[in-house]
């Protein structure tokens, strides 16, 4: 590896430097009740650099025209437990992020709306592009015991948070058309 010299990479990461982010992720049909295309949210656009757990992004809050740049880096420790994964986060200037968009990546373009339901705080990413049509809410947690108990909202379809196809990693690389298939032939399997 250039740079590194002869050793090995150590791998025990700095709890200084990452947070657990837990997580659940739920597949809807349409927007929640309340939720609507034209209210206050933010455009983001996620480019997942090619080959690396790197992702960079860019936020625009529409209604202040304000944005937010930062590298991540997210990845889960123990598949396929998709709910529990470590980030770390670097916000960047314009500058910065230039320089890291030289890298070959993946886009993933989406719209995000908050809401709260029953007092919990929920993010819903509506799809754009390649993905259109497609509507995620996910909702963070402290506590693994309090995530692990938490129902299914009466506005989900279903329960996608262990599922790698739904993660954002993989979703770059999907079409609405390509998740519709993946729905309906699971679908027809469990009729069998």
């Amino acid at each position: 590896m250039k740079g590194i010299g002869t050793g090995r990479l150590f791998q025990d990461h700095a709890p200084k430097y990452e947070r657990i982010e837990r997580e659940r992720r739920f597949l809807l049909r349409e927007l929640p009740p309340g939720v609507s295309l034209i209210q206050e949210h933010a455009q983001i656009t996620d480019n997942y650099i090619t080959g690396t757990r790197l992702r960079l992004r860019k936020s625009r809050w529409v209604t202040t025209n304000e944005w937010t740049l930062k590298l991540t880096q997210k990845y889960t420790p123990a598949p396929p437990d998709f709910t529990r994964t470590l980030i770390t986060s670097i916000y960047l200037d314009e500058y910065e992020y230039e320089v890291f968009s030289v890298f070959e990546a993946n886009e993933l373009r989406k719209n995000r709306y908050y809401f709260e339901h029953e007092g919990r705080r929920y993010s819903v990413d509506v799809f754009l592009g390649d993905l259109r049509g497609l509507i995620l809410a996910e909702t963070d947690f402290d506590a693994d015991e309090e995530m692990d108990a938490f129902p299914l909202p009466p506005f989900a379809v279903a329960d996608v948070s262990r599922e790698e196809m739904f993660t954002g990693g993989r979703l770059v690389s999907l079409t609405a058309d390509d998740i519709r298939a993946e729905l309906a032939r699971r679908k027809g399997s469990a009729r069998d």
